[in-house]
């Protein structure tokens, strides 16, 4: 099976306080603004844990795409991007299965194809192949200087019919999502897992996270009066669940 792994999850914000606010609970180094995402209308922070990332979009336009997915679901998660070994064959599958693609880039040290939110249901798909495996174009050339120890565990979304999503999502993909003890899950590279469970509506609800000491980063949610509730603290829409890289790295 061709490597796939989950790469980078990203938050739709009416502005760049909610990366100041998540910098300043996860205890982040300092992020990337890409100049490229003027072309969506927007501007962002892109923060890296290990050799993933969490990014943070904001529109400058009033058209920007973002700005439309605020104004109906207020903020929340917006985008997950997954990493492939073999692109080419990614979008042969999508288009075969009729599943739109509605932007594609072709450059030397990445290529990437975002999918049509309304053809796999609660955020956008993006799909990249990096060259080499271990760079990433879109958080810059220092981002190796400034990340933190920690990772992304993967993410949960939520939906009316969680198996419906998650079928979805797994032809998008080209995993297989397997059902167990209620629970439908596509399990990706190492410990990355999508997660799909019930809810009132299609969502990007969840970020799976691992950082040194996610009791410290619960202090510094309750220090700003963010929502905490027992391992988790919602930033910008969605809900980040904290565990102990030490923790996590055990299992």
């Amino acid at each position: 099976m061709t490597r796939m792994r989950l790469r980078q999850l990203v938050i739709a914000a009416e502005s760049l306080a909610t990366a100041d606010r998540l910098r300043t609970v996860l205890g982040l180094g300092k992020p990337f603004a890409d100049p490229g995402v003027k072309e969506f209308g927007l501007e962002n922070a892109v923060f890296a844990m290990g050799d993933q990332f969490i990014e943070v979009v904001a529109p400058v336009t009033p058209d920007a795409p973002v700005r439309r997915f605020l104004d109906k679901h207020g903020e929340g998660g917006y985008m997950a991007i997954f990493q492939t070994e073999d692109l080419e064959g990614a979008r042969a599958r999508l288009d075969n299965a009729g599943i739109r693609r509605v932007w594609n880039i072709d450059l030397d040290d990445i290529a990437a194809s975002h999918v049509h939110p309304a053809d796999v249901g609660a955020a956008i798909l993006s799909l990249d192949e990096a060259h080499p495996w271990d760079s990433w174009r879109w958080a810059g050339p220092k981002w190796k200087k400034h990340a933190i120890d920690g990772h992304l565990g993967g993410a949960i979304f939520s939906a009316p019919d969680p198996r419906a999503l998650a079928a979805r999502w797994s032809a998008a993909l080209g995993q297989p999502a397997s059902t167990s003890k209620g629970q439908t899950v596509i399990q990706l590279e190492g410990e990355g897992r999508i997660v799909f469970e019930e809810g009132s509506h299609e969502a990007l609800s969840t970020f799976c996270i691992s950082v040194n000491n996610a009791m410290k980063a619960l202090e510094r949610a309750d220090r700003l009066d963010l929502a905490t509730d027992g391992d988790g603290v919602i930033i910008g829409g969605v809900r980040f669940e904290l565990n102990n890289l030490e923790t996590a790295d055990a299992k």
